[in-house]
């Protein structure tokens, strides 16, 4: 970054008060230097055919992987921060990956959760580790970037949770999330773009209670990483979630906009890792007054997958 960019924005980020705010400048003022440099440099032999199944932290691929391949999996997530009180939320998941047919991707998932909640306005204190349920990951490309201008994939995620996800309090909740994958590569086995359309419905039922509640979450995710070396891309990811009080899409009950950096690592022929961080730049509670939507999303995010091919 020139000297003179850098003392603007360091003045800029002086003047605000929110953190996440100035990452989320930092970010968008290197990622335009990173796109500058990428454009002028030649595209020469070094660079890695790029594979976006594993790509991203919070945004999904197009692609699926060959026909007859294996694979473990791993993630830690961990969601921080509420308007008051303290808010640490976590998640541990193993899954094991398969692909039966071409561009047909399935995956399935155990979950452990962790909470540890206290003096949040409207939530109940937790604390505790647990198993927290299943899921199935369902995923199909419609379209291969390698004969098609662009990769497309369509998935479905049944899971059943033993918690709400948002509170920690104990239930049986049920959800599907559905996606619509879509990527290209801009400068080819440099830079790709990626972008999702999100539908999460939710329906839980409270164990100490026994009433049922529905909800459901939309939006959008887009993302762009850069291969710096063989094996390693960086970038960063945007979304934009809207949070509804039943299965539709006609109450809102908040919305949030979540933006931060992505590094991925090619550790050998087998084995990969990625982390992200995403920090609520911008939102809104319908119930409550204020800049960000802190009563159904958090003010940061943070997450790290890894796996194995076998």
């Amino acid at each position: 970054m020139p000297a003179k960019s850098a003392r603007q924005f360091g003045m800029q980020c002086g003047k605000t008060s929110r953190r996440s705010v100035c990452s989320a400048r930092w970010w968008l003022t290197s990622g335009s230097w990173l796109l500058l440099a990428l454009a002028s440099s030649p595209t020469g032999a070094w660079a890695e055919t790029i594979e976006t199944e594993h790509l991203f932290g919070f945004t999904i691929g197009s692609d699926v992987g060959d026909v007859g391949e294996r694979e473990l999996e791993g993630s830690f997530t961990g969601r921080f921060a509420k308007r008051i009180g303290t808010y640490d939320a976590g998640s541990g998941t193993l899954s094991a990956e398969f692909v039966p047919l071409p561009n047909l991707r399935t995956e399935f998932t155990g979950t452990v959760n962790s909470y540890d909640i206290s003096g949040v306005s409207g939530f109940s204190d937790q604390r505790y580790t647990a198993f927290g349920g299943l899921s199935a990951d369902i995923r199909y490309r419609l379209l291969d970037r390698a004969s098609a201008p662009l990769g497309l994939a369509i998935g479905a995620e049944p899971h059943w949770s033993r918690s709400d996800d948002v509170t920690g309090t104990r239930a049986a909740q049920y959800g599907v999330d559905f996606v619509a994958a879509a990527d290209w590569e801009i400068i080819h086995d440099h830079l790709v773009a990626a972008l999702n359309l999100l539908y999460q419905p939710d329906t839980t039922r409270s164990v100490l209670t026994g009433t049922w509640s529905r909800e459901a979450t939309a939006g959008v995710a887009i993302a762009l990483m850069a291969q710096v070396h063989p094996g390693i891309l960086v970038g960063g990811e945007a979304r934009y979630l809207r949070r509804y009080d039943g299965l539709g899409l006609d109450t809102l009950a908040g919305q949030g906009f979540f933006v931060g950096p992505t590094i991925y690592f090619k550790l050998s022929e087998q084995a990969w890792i990625t982390a992200a961080w995403s920090a609520q730049v911008a939102g809104h509670a319908t119930a409550i007054a204020g800049s960000l939507d802190l009563v159904n999303f958090e003010r940061q995010q943070a997450r790290v997958l890894f796996g194995v091919n076998f």
